[in-house]
C-alpha cells in the first residue's frame, strides 16, 4: 500500500490476498478461448480452490467444453479498491493461475500460483499452502463501512491522525483520505497536486473484531493529541 513505518505490523501477503478473495465482488477470467467479467460468481473453499459460477453462454464455460483435456490454463484476476474515493482507488491487483476443472455441477480453479500486485509496483509471492490455511482479516468484511463512516461523518479525526505522520511527509499535501484498515492499523493516502504517498499508523494492539476498532482509533486520536500539544499545535488546528 505504497509508504510503510519500518517497524509496523503489516498483514501477511496470504492473509492480503485472502481479504480479497473475501470482499472482492468481481473477478476477471482468461483462458486461451477469451476473457469474462464475472460479478458475484466465485468463491474460496476451505481445501484453497477457487469456485466460479460463470453464465452457460460465457468464455469461460466453452473454455471447459473445448479444452483437450478439460482442464484450460486460467487466469483469474482480482482488484482491491478503496472504499473511500480517492486517486488511483485500486490498492493491489491478485492473481491467481492454474487448471480450470469441472466437477460435473461446479467450476473450480486448482491454483499453481497466487501473486498480489502492489499499487506501488511491488509483487508479492503467496505460499498456497498459506493462502488455504489463512482466513480473511477479522476487518475485512467492515472496511468499507468503517472507512466511508471516517471519511464521511469525522474528517476531523483524519485531519488530527495526520499528526502522527511526520512533517516532512506532510509538505505540499493538499488532501488526506483513509485508504485501509485492518487488524493491525490504518493507513492514510496523502495526495498531493501531482504525486501521493501511503502512510500507515500502527494500532497499540492487534484487533480481533470489529468491536475493538473504536478503542484502538480513540488510543491513536489520544496519541495524536499528545503529539501536537508536544509540537506546540492547538489541539484544534
Amino acid at each position: 500500500m505504497g509508504v510503510r513505518h519500518s517497524t509496523a505490523i503489516v498483514p501477511t501477503p496470504a492473509a492480503r490476498a485472502r481479504s480479497v478473495l473475501a470482499t472482492a465482488w468481481s473477478c476477471a477470467v482468461t483462458t486461451e478461448i477469451g476473457r469474462d467479467e464475472l460479478v458475484g460468481a466465485h468463491s474460496f473453499t476451505d481445501d484453497g480452490r477457487l469456485r466460479l459460477c460463470p453464465p452457460e453462454d460465457s468464455a469461460l464455460a466453452a473454455a471447459v467444453i473445448c479444452a483437450p483435456r478439460g482442464e484450460p490454463s486460467t487466469l483469474v484476476e482480482f482488484a482491491d479498491v478503496a472504499p473511500v474515493p480517492l486517486r488511483d482507488r485500486i490498492r493491489a491487483r491478485l492473481w491467481l493461475s492454474g487448471s480450470l476443472a469441472y466437477d460435473g455441477e461446479e467450476l473450480f480453479l486448482e491454483p499453481t500460483c497466487a501473486v498480489l500486485h502492489e499499487s506501488n509496483g511491488e509483487r508479492l509471492g503467496v505460499e498456497l499452502d498459506e493462502l488455504a490455511l489463512t482466513v480473511p482479516d477479522p476487518l475485512a468484511e467492515a472496511e468499507s463501512r468503517l472507512l466511508t463512516h471516517l471519511a464521511d461523518a469525522h474528517p476531523d479525526a483524519v485531519e488530527q491522525l495526520t499528526r502522527l505522520v511526520s512533517p516532512d511527509s506532510l509538505q505540499g499535501v493538499v488532501r488526506v483520505r483513509p485508504l485501509a484498515i485492518d487488524r493491525h492499523g490504518i493507513s492514510l493516502r496523502l495526495e498531493r497536486a501531482r504525486s501521493q504517498a501511503d502512510v500507515r499508523l500502527p494500532f497499540h494492539e492487534t484487533v480481533a473484531d470489529v468491536s475493538q476498532v473504536t478503542e484502538c482509533m480513540h488510543a491513536l486520536l489520544t496519541k495524536a493529541r499528545l503529539s501536537a500539544t508536544r509540537r506546540g499545535r492547538p489541539v484544534g488546528g
